[in-house]
């Protein structure tokens, strides 16, 4: 059974499926209002033609304890699930049909925070990855576009208690971006689940 079967989008070389309703709205604000206030953030910093940057978002990546992650030149070391993150993780990867052993939680607080263009496709991902990402807070659009094309293709406007699932050949062909808004918005907690393979 396809729980994603009426919002498959069609996209050449990709299978991406949206749930915009996953999650109701009371759980969502709770598990939203309690992760903000849990979870230790951090603001890495990356290295970019010999200088460094600090991150436009609060990151914190948990898993099991082999579950390193090694992304944008940085590997982090999975923190322990807490109790609310594992039972996350057990309903995210009961919707998406695949065990998942970490999650990316980024904090976009407000409409100045961004995730740059990027494929999901490291190395310990495997060949053909699945990322399930769970959209919590304000709404943010989330574009997808052609690897070595400018033009964004298509965009999704990504709610309070939604599900995308990325899987297949998805990262080999798509990149994806959330880009900085002047729009006044609420603030986002995105959580990507994934299965690390082969820990960096």
């Amino acid at each position: 059974m396809n729980l994603f079967a009426d919002t498959d989008l069609q996209l050449p070389d990709a299978e991406l499926q949206l749930q915009a309703q996953w999650l109701d709205a009371a759980t969502a604000d709770r598990w939203l209002q309690q992760l903000i206030a849990q979870t230790p953030w951090e603001q890495p910093q990356v290295r970019l033609y010999g200088r460094a940057y600090p991150v436009p978002r609060l990151v914190a990546w948990y898993g099991d304890a082999e579950a390193s992650y090694r992304y944008s030149g940085l590997t982090h070391q999975p923190l322990p699930w807490t109790p609310l993150l594992a039972e996350i993780r057990r309903r995210v990867a009961a919707a998406a049909g695949q065990a998942l052993n970490g999650v990316l939680l980024n904090y976009y607080r407000d409409g100045n925070d961004s995730m740059g263009w990027h494929s999901d496709d490291e190395a310990e991902l495997g060949r053909n990855p699945l990322v399930a990402s769970l959209n919590l807070g304000g709404t943010r659009r989330f574009d997808l576009r052609r690897k070595g094309q400018s033009r964004i293709e298509h965009s999704l406007a990504l709610e309070h208690g939604s599900l995308l699932v990325m899987r297949g050949p998805t990262q080999h062909y798509w990149q994806h971006q959330v880009a900085k808004t002047r729009t006044p918005c609420a603030p986002r907690l995105n959580l990507t689940f994934r299965l690390i393979r082969s820990p960096s």
